[in-house]
């Protein structure tokens, strides 16, 4: 029976988004280097992923970790790798790009988006990391075209921002789902629930992942309990 609620997972592997798809994700975003937030994946790891996994894929597009302003060679290869992303098949992509003052570009991302069309595009935590207040950057993003945002509320995980990341949905409102992200999992999800109103989220389970080694059985099952606390919240 489908939910209410939506769950993204994000992983770096085959085994990982199979496991990640058993377990009851709705979405998978498909990174590379999640240890420095995610890079875009190489064409041979969205294909052999797109040839394994039913549900929908979102491919990173982002051409290395630190920060989110970049170069025009940086940005020509973000154009690349939006065409590799249609090519092998992915339902959508995740960018995010920032001036050299800390604010969203909005000029840049448009290009992008527009570029993506028909597949829709997440704003990643860039958000998160941009200068100023996140209502006005909220802002930003929905005039870029994006149709979702994945945030943690600005801080360095979502539980630690529920409040604001509520107000953030309701400003939002139909114009952009806010997906919050970072930190959550099947013990806190609930929570999040409720105090955000948020219908989508997305979570790595890093934490998961490292204390067992990244073995995938301990993977999918938290995946699972979390998929089944988002089904508990309808």
């Amino acid at each position: 029976m489908s939910s209410a609620y939506k769950l993204e997972i994000s992983v770096e592997s085959v085994d990982a988004a199979v496991a990640a798809e058993r377990g009851g994700a709705d979405r998978i975003e498909l990174c590379s280097n999640l240890k420095v937030g995610g890079t875009t994946p190489e064409r041979e790891l969205l294909r052999a992923v797109r040839e394994r996994v039913r549900v929908p894929i979102f491919s990173m597009v982002r051409p290395r970790g630190g920060d989110f302003f970049f170069s025009e060679a940086e940005f020509a290869a973000m154009e690349q790798d939006i065409d590799a992303a249609k090519d092998a098949g992915m339902d959508g992509v995740v960018l995010g790009l920032l001036t050299n003052d800390g604010r969203i570009d909005i000029a840049k991302t448009k290009q992008l988006v527009e570029l993506a069309r028909p597949l829709p595009v997440t704003f990643h935590r860039a958000f998160d990391a941009s200068s100023g207040d996140l209502r006005g950057a909220l802002e930003d993003v929905i005039e870029t075209g994006a149709t979702r945002l994945l945030t943690s509320g600005g801080k360095r995980t979502a539980p630690e921002a529920l409040e604001l990341l509520g107000e953030l949905v309701r400003i939002a409102g139909k114009r952009l789902i806010v997906m919050p992200g970072s930190g959550l999992h099947a013990g806190n999800i609930r929570e999040a629930v409720v105090k955000t109103g948020a219908r989508e989220f997305h979570a790595g389970l890093s934490s998961v992942a490292s204390s067992v080694a990244g073995h995938i059985g301990a993977f999918e099952e938290e995946v699972r309990r979390m998929a089944g606390a988002l089904r508990d919240c309808d």
